[in-house]
């Protein structure tokens, strides 16, 4: 029997069987492919019927070992913090960003630590071994426990790690690898596929921990198949604006772990520093006593963290005014102006208007809205809000502000920093308890946390 053509979306990896222009999964034109036929082996199934052998049964769950995952630290606290308390012995972790943002540096830096108890192989496909040593001795990471192989072919590769069998392996990275019995080039939907699946079977079955660098493309998702996020444990996203010199480490999948935590991380000349403080260095420079800035505090993860939300409105000189958010959704800030005029008795629909996180973070949660309020309410009267002033809370659409989990936690951060006042929504003012030098305005909507926030000065 003719076996049937099977073609594949060399962007996505969608599989259809006949020809088309343009992709019916991600829409890209001019990506199907024809795959190319594989020989076809003799599976597990018909191995275990000719030797009347099965190697796999099924068991009870009752029967199963309740053996935690075994932890060790990478030497970076930020990192570990991200992975959930350090990398697990056995995991595979996919580190994606854009190219130059530091993810070779992160995975250098870590094995001057690993090194100390471990046996490391760093595997790259992008440099020369000496160029791997020149920015070893920069960085400081320089051990005997540390091996080094340039190669791109998955075959070598995995002899190597049977000759060496490191504790830790580091694949930098995984558009640049190939496996030889496979037509198509490095980078491919199936070359990625099937190097990922033979680098999983290395962690699962050797309990080698495995880190695995990839690129993003330009929509900014990892380059490559889909199923490549879901073949790993962990995925970790590297973040950062090329114009500045801090990275931010995020978690968006983390199979041992939480995927609400970041790291943040500043590149210098030595490598990359890890910030302790974040909302600390996020706020120095902040301007004062200047209309449109507002601080609030965001959760990530367990960790408060300040942001500064700064606001612009300004005359229109068309006829459709202009609205533009960096690092908050555009929906919701639409959303927040339309309530602000609604609700708060401000005409801000006939200027543009523009919002903007500072830092290069990204704030998805609703505890910062009565912040975005207050920075537009602030531009627009062109009226600053006191420097030592912050707020917390989420408005409602009819302009009520509503309670945010952890507040009290949040508040303790904004007196840490050395905040005196702080604007909350008055249905949880009465239960938080006190902190000395710290002035709390409780407000019941956003007309009162404006007078609250700029109708006073001290």
């Amino acid at each position: 029997m003719k076996a049937k053509k099977v073609f594949y979306c060399t962007e996505c990896g969608n599989e259809t069987v006949r020809w088309a222009g343009q992709c019916p999964a991600c829409g890209a034109w001019n990506t199907i492919v024809e795959q190319p036929d594989k020989p076809k082996a003799a599976s597990r199934r018909t191995d275990e019927r000719s030797t009347g052998i099965r190697t796999r049964r099924a068991r009870p769950i009752s029967e199963l070992s309740e053996d935690e995952e075994v932890r060790f630290p990478t030497g970076m606290g930020e990192l570990d913090r991200v992975l959930g308390g350090g990398a697990v012995k056995g995991a595979l972790v996919l580190i994606g960003g854009a190219p130059g943002i530091g993810k070779s540096t992160l995975m250098l830096q870590i094995c001057g630590k690993l090194c100390q108890f471990s046996k490391v192989l760093y595997v790259s496909g992008e440099e020369s071994e000496r160029q791997i040593k020149l920015r070893a001795k920069r960085l400081n990471v320089v051990h005997e426990n540390l091996y080094v192989v340039s190669e791109t072919a998955l075959g070598d590769i995995l002899e190597c790690v049977d000759e060496e069998k490191p504790d830790v392996l580091i694949v930098d990275s995984i558009q640049t690898m190939y496996k030889e019995t496979l037509d198509s080039t490095a980078g491919s939907v199936s070359q990625v596929r099937e190097c990922a699946l033979s680098l999983m079977r290395v962690a699962k079955e050797q309990g080698v921990t495995v880190f695995v660098i990839g690129h993003v493309n330009k929509e900014g998702g990892l380059a490559g198949p889909r199923v490549l996020e879901h073949m790993v444990d962990c995925v970790l996203y590297f973040e950062g604006d090329k114009h500045t010199s801090y990275r931010i480490l995020r978690a968006a999948k983390n199979r041992f772990g939480a995927t609400n935590e970041i790291g943040v991380f500043e590149m210098r000349d030595a490598g990359l520093s890890e910030i302790r403080d974040p909302s600390e260095i996020l706020l120095t420079g902040r301007p004062l006593d200047v209309p449109g800035t507002c601080v609030t505090c965001i959760m990530e993860g367990a960790r408060p963290v300040l942001a500064e939300i700064q606001a612009l409105v300004s005359n229109c000189p068309g006829g459709s005014p202009r609205r533009t958010s960096n690092g908050f959704d555009y929906n919701r800030a639409s959303m927040l102006l339309a309530v602000l005029e609604k609700r708060g008795g401000l005409r801000v629909s006939a200027f543009d208007a523009y919002l903007n996180i500072v830092g290069g973070l990204w704030v998805e949660e609703p505890a910062a809205d009565l912040a975005a309020v207050l920075a537009l309410a602030s531009s627009y009267l062109d009226r600053a809000a006191p420097g030592d002033l912050a707020a917390v809370g989420e408005v409602g659409l009819t302009g009520e502000l509503r309670s945010v989990d952890r507040l009290e936690q949040r508040v303790a951060e904004i007196h840490r920093l050395g905040f005196r006042q702080c604007v909350i929504p008055s249905r949880r003012a009465e239960r938080l308890r006190d902190f000395p030098g710290l002035r709390l305005l409780p407000a019941k909507n956003i007309g009162e946390a404006i007078r609250a926030a700029l109708g006073q000065r001290e």
